[in-house]
């Protein structure tokens, strides 16, 4: 979801992630030190088969870079989907439910 003009926030769930993109003021409430474009590879649970996560950021404009592909996460094997940010980090959704996971 956009925020303004240098602002995306991605919702999962009842989690959200703010991308704040270069050139944002938003005070002192970002890290001391700015992550160059491209630095973060970030995953999280996609609480659904990983198809309905590939679905639902097809249906947003979102390419995917990858996936779905069967991975290792946190709790065990999953299906994972791959995009980028604004910025170009990686984002992963990993799903551990349906026939693939473990």
């Amino acid at each position: 979801m956009a925020i303004d003009r240098n602002r995306v926030a991605y919702v999962v769930g009842d989690q959200r992630l703010n991308v704040h993109g270069p050139g944002t003021d938003v005070a002192d409430l970002v890290a001391d030190e700015a992550v160059r474009p491209g630095n973060s590879d970030l995953c999280f649970e996609w609480p659904g088969p990983i198809e309905e996560a590939a679905k639902h950021l097809r249906e947003r404009g979102i390419a995917l870079a990858a996936g779905p592909l069967e991975r290792t996460g946190a709790r065990g094997r999953g299906q994972s989907v791959y995009f980028r940010d604004p910025d170009g980090s990686l984002l992963e959704l990993i799903s551990y439910s349906g026939p693939q996971a473990c």
